[in-house]
């Protein structure tokens, strides 16, 4: 190969330059005859390794001409520094920008598109383990049972992914032991903030400020219930993969790094289909929104959400997998069952029931989600009550 690669360069640099600074300028410089698309990928590392970073461009960008032809992109994977250190108020480079991106991970639908030739179940149990981040997807392309890939990418410490949660977490927090216990306690089904304190051993007052910061760099949610009033918040994990290696990986790293994944393999296997719950529930919700945008939706809503709150008659805690509102009209409620049997009757009467306890739900249409199928029960009654659509994963993955 004979071509170099700065043959391929818009312009020539200096071989050397004696500073950030004066590299800089020679790009601002040229920019003002021709177009040039200068981009500093993973920003954060390099403004961390100099602090002036930020302050040379600010410079630049104030003395450079309405007409200059130039394009600056700065990206970086660390959430909160791009959003504090370069869109912040307390940032030079504030109110600089033209436009910003938020890179989001893929949605179910479009991750399907990466495994074309597998089991769509496979694909949401994927989906499941690491999230939509592409790279994670990647790791499960190549031929093999969904156990050989998950130990392969997940069960071996040599593999990008086993780290890669710690990598992310210190990354962005200090002291990311404490934090560590934050989500091991919500990935293990504590979700209002006196129960992860509990488990943590901690004060509700330092269990909220890390709340705060874990949901500040996108790991955890608050959520309210949707449509209801006075309730106490809870907190999901947003991203996939940190819910699974909490949940399965953790507890194994033991016998992990002794090269043992089989036991690990052995409790994902028996919890697998329990985990895939709330996983699906984000599938449905995706799929609603999906059917929206495409104008292929009985019914439209300004937000999809969870609702819980007390049953006065049967005096227990009910929830609601998907909510939908309207303005204050609750127009939709959904519930939504991963398992290997068929949808029965019996639970489209308790979605019915515990509809009716949110207030302005009168003509809400109500949805039926099944991994598998329902029952003929179901069926019978759907087609008899007029307002309830059974919707199947095969019907979704295929629409």
């Amino acid at each position: 190969m004979d071509e170099k690669p700065e043959e391929h360069l818009a312009f020539q640099l200096a071989p050397l330059y004696a500073s950030l600074q004066q590299a800089f300028e020679a790009i601002f410089e040229r920019a003002r005859s021709q177009r040039v698309i200068f981009v500093i990928d993973e920003f954060p590392y390099l403004a961390k390794a100099d602090p002036s970073v930020s302050s040379i461009l600010q410079a630049l960008i104030d003395r450079a001409s309405a007409d200059s032809k130039l394009l600056l992109l700065l990206c970086g994977s660390s959430l909160s520094f791009m959003k504090e250190q370069v869109l912040g108020e307390k940032s030079p480079l504030y109110g600089r920008r033209t436009a910003q991106i938020e890179l989001k991970p893929f949605d179910f639908f479009t991750a399907m598109e990466l495994f074309p030739q597998r089991n769509p179940i496979e694909t949401a149990e994927i989906y499941g383990m690491v999230g939509g981040v592409p790279l994670y997807l990647m790791q499960f392309q190549n031929g093999g049972t969904l156990r050989e890939l998950t130990e392969a990418a997940l069960l071996d410490p040599n593999s990008i992914l086993y780290e890669e949660p710690s990598i992310l977490l210190m990354q962005e927090v200090s002291k990311a032991s404490r934090y560590n216990a934050v989500i091991d306690a919500i990935a293990n089904g504590r979700t209002q903030s006196g129960e992860i304190a509990t488990a943590i051993g901690s004060t509700t007052a330092e269990t909220s400020y890390y709340l705060k910061e874990l949901e500040r760099i996108g790991l955890v949610t608050r959520e309210q219930p949707l449509g209801g009033k006075g309730k106490r918040p809870i907190y999901r994990l947003s991203d996939n993969l940190f819910r699974f290696w909490f949940r399965f990986i953790a507890p194994h790293t033991s016998s992990i790094q002794r090269g043992m994944p089989g036991r690990a393999w052995r409790s994902i296997e028996k919890a697998l289909s329990e985990y895939m719950g709330p996983v699906f529930e984000d599938i449905c919700n995706q799929w609603l929104w999906r059917q929206m945008a495409r104008d292929e939706s009985a019914i439209e809503f300004d937000d999809l959400g969870r609702w819980w709150g007390n049953d006065p008659q049967r005096k227990q805690e009910a929830e609601i997998d998907i909510v939908g509102i309207e303005g204050t009209h609750v127009v939709l409620a959904g519930e939504c069952k991963w398992r290997n049997e068929d949808f029965p009757a019996s639970a489209l009467e308790k979605l019915r029931h515990r509809t009716n306890l949110i207030g302005n739900a009168d003509e809400a249409q109500l949805y039926a989600f099944s991994k598998t199928g329902f029952s003929q029960a179901c069926r019978a009654e759907a087609n008899r009550s007029g307002n309830v659509r059974l919707v199947s994963f095969s019907d979704m993955v295929n629409a």
